[in-house]
C-alpha cells in the first residue's frame, strides 16, 4: 500500500518531534514523558519507599519521574482507606501531611508550561486505626536545584508520611523535604497526628 505523498509530508515533522523527544530522556523506568501529566498508585497493599527525579531545562524545565513501592509490614493489617489528598498549586511552596494518619500510596502531576512547574497531590492509605511516630524530615531532595533527585527510605519500617517543596522562580525548579514516619503497632486513639 502507498502513502499519498501529502500525508508523508504531514507526518514527517510530527515523527521527528516525537523522535526527537524520546532520545533526549535519559534510561530509567519514567512514568512520565517531559510536560505530560501523570497519575501512578502503588498496587494494592504498598507504599511509597522510594523516588528518582531527572531535570532537564531544554524540556521546559521539567523533571523525569519514577518511583518504588513496597508491601507494608504484616502487623499493619488491612488497607481501611485511601483518597488523593490535598492539591498544591503551581509555582507555591507547599507542605503536606497525609490526613487522617494515612501514608503516601501515590502522587500525580500535572504541568504547567506557563510557569514551567507542576502542581501535586499524593495519593493516601490509612492502616486501620495505626497512628505514625517518630518522624523526621530529610534533607533537600535534589541537594541543589537542577540536579538529579533520589530518595530512598533509609530503613525498613519507615513509610512516606508527606513533603515538604519549594520552587526557584529564577531557577524554575523544586527541592522536596519528605517526610519519614515510622507507625505504631497498635491502634490508637487520635485522628489526625
Amino acid at each position: 500500500m502507498m502513502m499519498h505523498p501529502a500525508l508523508l509530508l504531514w507526518a514527517l515533522p510530527l515523527l521527528a518531534t516525537v523522535s526527537a523527544q524520546y532520545r533526549n530522556m535519559p534510561e530509567g523506568p519514567w512514568v512520565n514523558i517531559y510536560r505530560q501529566g501523570f497519575n501512578f498508585q502503588c498496587p494494592h497493599g504498598q507504599l511509597l519507599v522510594a523516588i528518582r527525579s531527572h531535570y532537564s531545562a531544554e524540556e521546559g524545565s521539567d523533571r523525569l519521574w519514577s518511583f518504588d513501592c513496597q508491601p507494608t509490614p504484616q502487623g499493619f493489617g488491612e488497607v481501611t482507606e485511601c483518597w488523593w489528598d490535598d492539591i498544591n498549586r503551581a509555582g507555591m511552596e507547599w507542605t503536606s501531611k497525609c490526613s487522617n494518619n494515612g501514608l503516601v500510596a501515590g502522587v500525580q502531576s500535572w504541568y504547567f508550561p506557563g510557569l514551567l512547574d507542576r502542581e501535586w497531590q499524593f495519593y493516601c492509605c490509612r492502616y486501620s486505626r495505626r497512628c505514625p511516630y517518630s518522624c523526621w524530615q530529610t534533607t533537600d531532595v535534589p541537594q541543589y536545584h537542577k540536579e538529579e533527585g533520589e530518595m530512598v527510605v533509609p530503613s525498613y519500617g519507615y513509610f512516606i508520611r508527606g513533603a515538604q517543596t519549594t520552587f526557584s522562580g529564577v531557577l524554575r525548579d523544586r527541592q522536596w523535604k519528605y517526610i519519614l514516619c515510622r507507625m505504631t503497632d497498635f491502634d490508637c486513639k487520635f485522628e489526625n497526628f
